[in-house]
């Protein structure tokens, strides 16, 4: 008999429910049942990857972001207090789930109250620091008292100095319960003729993905190259329009992704981690430009811009023009062993 595993990426962005995607489709060639439980757009998705799987709506956190990335850290630390209500009504609904759905075992990617004493529980995450400025100390401190309860704790990447995460993902003083699963990502790199010049994808909290989707459909309009412009709106149905030389989509699935991806020659997107484990993938070259405020995607692009890897810069300074800056850095490369599912699913 199958063994049921709760599976619960957090709502924030797309990053969590998609590399969620691998580890889901694991689960099933390990013979597992998975159990899908997240909100929102990443819940959405998921059940349009998963149609055939049991999906379960949780509480969200119901987080809302500034307008300004100078006040991201503010408005966000203001609604802590809300959050960690809502973690706590998402714990007693999980014990709920446990009982209804005979749950054996959990993934919890960032979703701080799908826990259980009772049951093996794993929580994924590639900040073991989390960077918040001056406060850095204090929010790392709170996250990894979360992550000590979890029997395990995945992080995404690689342990030896050949990472991606850099300080986010590897502490000075490791935590006993980490294990290292290597890079994920849900696309394979294929031989496909190159179709476009660049592929824009969005994705990210609101108001800010709105604010650099005008951003760059204005810049645009003086680019000549082709263009495909994911806008990362998850709807009912898919649509798609082409104006001049760009053609544009509100979403698409994992497999549109991966052959656009493929056909694409640049990348313009956020420095999101989930995006980066995808580039990485697929040895693509990116601009990246970090959501204004959230120290993690400012250190990531940062990061591989001294590295000479991916060129980058704040949102209100973009130009088209600065995507000529991509014929002087190398883009990302694929370094990453296979995961060890056979072992890491052993825990069940």
């Amino acid at each position: 008999m199958k063994k049921n595993i709760l599976i619960a990426p957090l709502n924030w962005g797309l990053g969590h429910a998609t590399r969620c995607i691998p580890i889901i489709k694991a689960l099933e060639g390990f013979n597992f049942n998975p159990i899908i439980a997240s909100d929102g757009v990443a819940l959405s998705l998921l059940k349009k990857e998963f149609p055939h799987l049991i999906s379960l709506e949780l509480p969200p956190y119901d987080i809302s972001y500034a307008e300004k990335g100078k006040n991201f850290k503010w408005k966000l630390l203001s609604q802590m207090p809300k959050m960690f209500k809502a973690v706590i009504k998402e714990r007693k609904i999980t014990a709920d789930i446990i009982k209804t759905y005979a749950i054996e075992g959990i993934i919890s990617d960032n979703r701080l109250g799908v826990f259980s004493s009772q049951i093996p529980s794993v929580f994924i995450t590639h900040q073991l620091n989390v960077l918040s400025g001056k406060t850095s100390w204090l929010t790392t401190q709170v996250h990894s008292k979360f992550i000590s309860k979890f029997n395990q704790c995945w992080v995404p990447d690689n342990e030896s100095e050949v990472n991606l995460t850099g300080e986010l993902g590897h502490l000075s003083k490791p935590l006993k319960n980490v294990i290292y699963i290597g890079p994920l990502s849900r696309f394979e790199k294929k031989r496909k003729k190159i179709k476009y010049d660049l592929m824009v994808i969005l994705s990210g909290p609101e108001p800010q993905r709105t604010l650099l989707e005008e951003k760059v459909i204005k810049e645009l309009k003086s680019y000549t190259g082709s263009v495909i412009f994911i806008k990362g709106v998850v709807e009912e149905l898919q649509t798609s329009s082409v104006e001049d030389q760009i053609t544009y989509y509100n979403f698409m699935n994992s497999e549109q992704l991966e052959t656009a991806f493929n056909q694409s020659k640049d990348i313009l997107c956020r420095s999101g981690y989930t995006t980066v484990m995808d580039l990485a993938k697929l040895g693509k070259k990116a601009f990246f430009i970090p959501t204004p405020g959230q120290y993690e995607q400012e250190y990531l692009a940062e990061k591989y811009t001294l590295e000479g890897i991916a060129p980058s810069c704040k949102q209100d300074e973009f130009t088209i023009e600065k995507l000529n800056e991509l014929k002087n850095f190398n883009g990302l490369q694929n370094f990453a062993t296979p995961t060890d599912w056979n072992y890491l699913f052993r825990f069940f």
